[in-house]
């Protein structure tokens, strides 16, 4: 019994190699991966939150662009061919985030 829990923990170290030389040999370092991976969830939140506010405070506009420019900080670091499923999702967002760029600029000319 003790042999079978060894030879289940061996394969999962093995698996957990693999995933990670895989990842290496795509040329991606595994901190970034890992980054990516929360920001895909942010993503989703974020993208939810902009769909569903369509104004929002000045401290929720703060928030958002913080959320999205860290979205985009671990986006830019992967390759597109892996994100391509999320595309309409980060344009959207990216759209969004122009536009409070935009008005908090035009806000303080003022």
């Amino acid at each position: 019994m003790l042999y079978v829990i060894y030879i289940l923990i061996l394969i999962i170290f093995a698996l957990v190699g693999y995933a990670i030389l895989q990842i290496r040999l795509f040329g991606i370092n595994v901190k970034d991966f890992w980054s990516f991976i929360q920001a895909d969830q942010t993503l989703d939140r974020l993208y939810d939150y902009s769909k569903r506010y369509e104004y929002l405070t000045p401290q929720q506009q703060i928030l958002y662009l913080k959320e999205a420019e860290t979205i985009f900080e671990a986006f830019d670091k992967m390759p597109r061919e892996l994100w391509e499923e999320e595309n309409d999702k980060y344009e959207f967002i990216l759209e969004r985030y122009k536009e409070i760029k935009l008005n908090r600029w035009s806000e303080n000319k003022t």
